[in-house]
């Protein structure tokens, strides 16, 4: 089976090409991502441990679902796609913003990505694909920065990273 590749982008989110997803990952190249959150009537975050089968990051707590879309696939679709395969889950979802990160991994990949963030309102718990998700939970947003700053070696570098971003966002838009 051929390697999943990665959409290549500039920094305005240009198709430059297509890249295996572990060269990209080795290399630090810049490329196409997205990351879901979904809150339920509470506003709790729906939070997903990853399967400790991961090949980065496993056993850490993140956001609901991310990973990359695939060529000629729109964010939403690549984003539905995939809460589906991981959560379980069908939910209406809006892309609210997007940004650039780098985080370095602890073994020696590079997450460099241009990030569609997304989010979604469910009270639906999800149904998780073992292979995909250890754990899941709803974390109250107060609770979870706490943690993020007592624990935040359980916690994905990207999460880290975009969880600011999207409390910032939702504050904002209140």
């Amino acid at each position: 089976m051929e390697e999943e590749k990665v959409i290549l982008v500039d920094k305005n989110d240009f198709q430059l090409g297509l890249m295996p997803k572990m060269e990209a990952h080795k290399k630090g190249v810049l490329h196409r991502a997205f990351s879901v959150f979904i809150f339920n009537s509470t506003n709790s975050l729906l939070m997903q441990k990853r399967s400790m089968l991961k090949y980065h990051s496993p056993g850490l707590w993140t956001n609901t679902c991310c990973s990359h879309q695939r060529d000629g696939e729109s964010t939403i679709e690549a984003a539905n796609r995939r809460l589906m395969e991981e959560m379980g889950l069908a939910v209406k979802i809006n892309e609210v913003f997007s940004f650039i990160y780098r985080a370095y991994l602890n073994n020696s990949l590079i997450e460099h990505e241009y990030d569609h963030v997304l989010i979604g309102y469910s009270d639906v718990d999800p149904k998780v694909n073992i292979d995909e998700v250890e754990d899941w939970k709803w974390m109250d947003l107060k609770f979870l920065e706490e943690d993020l700053n007592k624990n935040s070696n359980i916690y994905t570098e990207w999460f880290k990273i975009i969880f600011k971003k999207v409390k910032n966002y939702i504050h904002s838009s209140n």
